[in-house]
């Protein structure tokens, strides 16, 4: 089965670029485009692509709200913002709305296939760049004292979960995978959250990759 990508970009020439090196890859099909954060949304709903590729900058609505929104209405997409942008703000909104992974366009013809592939697994992949701003971020949280690392309160199974919902895993599947009901695990995440003072997936995300969790 071939990786079905949704392009979201509002420069046409880079959407073409983009398309000719992702159909040349024997397992990569780009099914859909579009030119803005409105018409991004309504084309994933229509496609529900496995990856969709979503620039910051467009007209409209812009990349971070319509991340947030197909994450909403398509919680199982996989979403890698490719931008130019490099500040670190951008950076954890996007991982806030939900986003899987983080690189900067100039290392697309590079780094783009593998980002691809790592994001379609469960993982989550972040350019060098990316990565420095989110380390840089935890030994700043260090530093000040607000690092409050309540892991060890989390039971076994809550530390299980907790790693499978980081990796991207659905509330099903990690039911499937431990033999409980979804129920059951939306009731562990929930504790997570409470214990770890987190607010949304994607600060326990942040939260799993400071602890080293998604390493494996």
């Amino acid at each position: 089965m071939k990786i079905r990508i949704l392009l979201a970009d509002d420069h046409t020439i880079l959407r073409a670029g983009l398309k000719m090196m992702l159909n040349a890859q024997p397992d990569m099909e780009v099914v859909g485009e579009a030119q803005d954060g409105r018409q991004a949304i309504q084309e994933a709903q229509r496609i529900q692509p496995d990856v969709i590729l979503m620039d910051i900058t467009m007209p409209d609505i812009n990349g971070i709200e319509a991340t947030k929104q197909i994450k909403r209405l398509l919680p199982d997409v996989r979403i890698l913002v490719l931008t130019m942008h490099e500040h670190d703000e951008y950076v954890f909104q996007a991982l806030r709305a939900g986003a899987a992974g983080y690189m900067l366009k100039e290392a697309a013809d590079t780094e783009l296939i593998t980002a691809i592939h790592v994001i379609k697994s469960g993982q989550f992949y972040l350019s060098p760049t990316a990565q420095s701003v989110v380390v840089g971020d935890y030994l700043q949280r260090v530093r000040t004292g607000e690092e409050r690392d309540s892991y060890s309160s989390l039971t076994e199974r809550e530390r299980e979960i907790l790693k499978l919902v980081a990796e991207g895993h659905t509330n099903n599947q990690i039911a499937e995978r431990l033999i409980i009901s979804p129920k059951t695990v939306d009731t562990h995440r929930t504790h997570i959250m409470d214990k770890l003072n987190l607010h949304s997936r994607a600060e326990l995300v942040k939260y799993a990759m400071r602890r080293g969790l998604l390493e494996d």
